[in-house]
């Protein structure tokens, strides 16, 4: 087993219409089922909306990271994550799949962009855990 960098646990009870937290309760987090799933909806957020923020945050520090290994200066760069429950043909139970948009400045050009995208992909732990089990889509676009 490889040496862990860093851990975290998180406990989960009444499933989507539950709460979610952490031992220590730095983190809590009531979950509510989204309406168009025939849940109540409201304030709360749902696992989904838990993984897309995850997901995003790690992302955007990889995408930085490279573009930092890569000597872009001020890049900023911004990502949209955006993770669906759909049917899966193939399982009685759903899948899911993300749209990874990403926006960065002082890039040289559309191709470098693209490149520098594909190796956060590359690098992101989230990529990693998720490569061959969801359909993943990335697009980025050079902003000024």
């Amino acid at each position: 087993m490889a040496e862990s960098i860093y851990s975290t646990t998180m406990i989960s009870n009444g499933g989507r219409d539950g709460r979610v937290f952490s031992p220590d309760n730095t983190f809590v987090q009531n979950l509510a089922t989204p309406k168009e799933m025939g849940g109540q909806g409201g304030n709360d957020t749902n696992p989904e909306q838990l993984f897309a923020a995850g997901y995003a945050s790690c992302f955007n520090g990889a995408f930085d990271l490279i573009l930092k290994q890569n000597k872009v200066r001020d890049a900023e760069p911004e990502v949209t994550l955006t993770v669906r429950l759909e049917d899966d043909p193939d399982a009685e139970s759903p899948k899911l799949s993300v749209d990874i948009h990403a926006k960065v400045k002082n890039v040289l050009s559309q191709e470098d962009a693209e490149k520098y995208l594909q190796d956060a992909h590359d690098f992101c732990p989230y990529s990693k855990a998720t490569r061959g089990n969801i359909d993943v889509n990335l697009n980025v676009e050079v902003v000024e």
